[in-house]
């Protein structure tokens, strides 16, 4: 790219003012120019003078008319949602998740690619780059109207710096995606875990919705957590923060990837749930999980213990159930910890939902302090397969629209 000049969000915001007024017209939907000035406690000209920048640069539109409290109707402003859009990109251990969205997160264009072999941090930036050309090409949506990059990676995450500091699975360390993808678009890009972007994108557009005080947990090869407390996304001091893979919840539990034994990775990530199925049928368990992998057990996994489980297997159900009260230990703790108002489950257990919901609760129940916390909401990810990309996606707004998700030690 020649144009050395980075376009995007960050120069279309030109003063906390105008950042302030944006969020305001988005967190209501639609709302006039003089309940935009009652809200912020800006004057009425400051008010006409950022609106009338806003919609020049195409970011506000003016909708329908409101009410009247006596004289004239006043005129409704709405974001401009369609007009510019954001790319958000999930980087886990087997795929990448790719979506082009507008500013509601409304998905216009996804893929999923598949990663065979082992990939280098040079092949890794290759690949992103060129599956973005590739979108906007299908899109037809030129450069000039994205607004940022929004990325969720597995790993440990220096969101400052914009790097991987060490993503186990993908054998990467300081991957410098955020300074070579701006190099690259000319784009602001945001990156952070997957699991912090998930727990905005689920606080954004999915089951945390208005809840200041949340955590997201999800489970997939690995465990980890995204915490959100006073509206304000949790790191910790080093970025630790949230990594409950490594809880410990067992004492004669399974070796984890970190070599320690009884970590709850170890028990409900996709590897250890394999494990102890495959240790069950060794001990002369009877499952249909034979015949479903024409005796070459050691092809399970979680997909095929799901569908055994509801074809009434009573192995596999046991198995999931048996998570499910691992899971309930560690959400149990997280309670004590940290007290939120809802915990929301994603990641590929979550489609086990009538396996392992019950045996959570049921944990949570019997040994929750107090009765408020017995009661603490527990719900599965509204957004599914697509948290991370959608979280990614918020980072990127966030970002746009200045709330507020600063990291708090």
């Amino acid at each position: 790219m020649k144009d050395e000049k980075i376009v995007g969000s960050f120069q279309l915001m030109k003063s906390l003012n105008k950042s302030l007024i944006l969020n305001t017209i988005r967190t209501h939907g639609s709302i006039s120019r003089s309940d935009i000035a009652k809200e912020t406690k800006l004057t009425p000209p400051t008010v006409t003078n950022i609106v009338n920048e806003l919609l020049e640069e195409g970011l506000v539109k003016e909708w329908q008319t409101g009410s009247s409290s006596g004289g004239r109707k006043p005129i409704l402003l709405k974001i401009n949602s369609s007009n510019f859009y954001v790319f958000g990109i999930d980087i886990s251990p087997r795929e990448i998740r790719f979506a082009i969205t507008d500013l509601n997160a409304q998905t216009l264009l996804y893929k999923t690619i598949t990663m065979k072999e082992e990939m280098t941090s040079s092949r890794l930036f290759q690949m992103i780059a060129k599956q973005l050309y590739i979108m906007m090409d299908e899109a037809c949506i030129e450069l000039k109207k994205f607004v940022g990059i929004g990325i969720g990676i597995h790993g440990r995450i220096d969101a400052d710096e914009g790097s991987s500091g060490f993503a186990p699975q993908l054998q990467h360390r300081n991957v410098p995606l955020k300074k070579e993808l701006e190099k690259e678009f000319r784009l602001p890009v945001k990156i952070e875990n997957d699991v912090r972007a998930m727990a905005i994108g689920e606080n954004w557009f999915g089951s945390g919705v208005g809840i200041s005080n949340l955590v997201c947990i999800k489970i997939s090869h690995g465990v980890g957590a995204g915490l959100i407390l006073n509206k304000k996304l949790f790191h910790g001091t080093n970025g630790l923060a949230g990594e409950i893979g490594h809880m410990f919840i067992e004492s004669s539990g399974l070796k984890c990837s970190c070599g320690k034994d009884g970590c709850l990775e170890a028990l409900v990530g996709s590897e250890g749930i394999k494990q102890r199925t495959l240790n069950k049928i060794s001990l002369g368990y009877k499952t249909k999980l034979i015949e479903r992998t024409n005796g070459m057990i050691e092809n399970v996994n979680g997909e095929l213990i799901y569908e055994a489980a509801l074809e009434g297997d009573l192995l596999a159900k046991d198995i999931l159930e048996g998570t499910g009260r691992y899971l309930g230990i560690a959400i149990m703790n997280i309670i004590h910890l940290f007290n939120p108002e809802r915990i929301i489950i994603g990641g590929g257990l979550a489609k086990a939902k009538n396996f392992i919901l019950t045996p959570i609760q049921e944990v949570v129940e019997q040994r929750a302090l107090t009765e408020q916390a017995k009661k603490t909401e527990i719900v599965l990810s509204k957004l599914g397969d697509q948290a991370t990309v959608i979280g990614a996606v918020a980072l990127v707004l966030n970002e746009m629209f200045s709330v507020q998700y600063e990291s708090v030690s």
